[in-house]
């Protein structure tokens, strides 16, 4: 599992390093494993920025800005939370990507409907793109537990930095030119208004 993570670590990082895309991580039950994945690649520097390991309650909120209510309503270890996480952690860090884990490692801190082994993850891009997954990894124990929640981030991670981000600059000239292109109706217009009026 390890050398899968230092496989997809450097594969991101190239991937990120060539589209000029910037990453952040909001960790909870993985304390920070992804970053640390990540930084054990020469070169990380170019593309992580920031990490923020939220393993607490308090701590989600205020760093990540989770509101309390969505801790209240769903859990720490829930869709809504991992949603928040990665869209807080994007508004913080001004990233172009974030992913956020919150899960149950084990061995102890199942309750009704969230066994050990259940890891929320979402993902979160500057162009809006927001990805969830869920995992029931299973007892299979807390260190299996963490290293597939490192794998599955980073996995995600990839998906995001090959989606539309490449396109941007393509729409960014796109609307760039319609500028000039509405500008010049008017400028061949007004030529031929002036010989009426002379």
């Amino acid at each position: 599992m390890a050398g899968s993570a230092r496989a997809l670590s450097r594969s991101l990082l190239d991937l990120c390093r060539m589209r000029k895309l910037t990453v952040a991580t909001a960790e909870s039950c993985t304390g920070g494993l992804v970053a640390a994945a990540l930084t054990d690649i020469p070169g990380s520097s170019e593309v992580l920025d920031r990490a923020f390991v939220t393993y607490s309650n308090d701590a989600k909120r205020a760093m990540l800005g989770v509101e309390a209510e969505t801790l209240a309503n769903f859990g720490a270890v829930s869709r809504e939370t991992a949603t928040s996480m990665a869209v807080g952690a994007l508004e913080r860090a001004h990233v172009d990507l974030t992913v956020a884990i919150t899960g149950i490692a084990g061995p102890g801190g199942a309750t009704p409907g969230k066994p050990v082994g259940l890891v929320h993850f979402a993902a979160a891009s500057r162009d809006g793109r927001i990805i969830h997954r869920e995992h029931r990894f299973g007892a299979i124990g807390r260190s299996a537990v963490r290293q597939r929640s490192v794998v599955e981030a980073l996995r995600m991670l990839m998906e995001l930095a090959r989606g539309p981000q490449v396109q941007a600059p393509r729409r960014e000239t796109a609307s760039r030119v319609h500028p000039r292109v509405a500008r010049s109706p008017r400028g061949r217009v007004e030529p031929r208004r002036r010989p009426k009026r002379g």
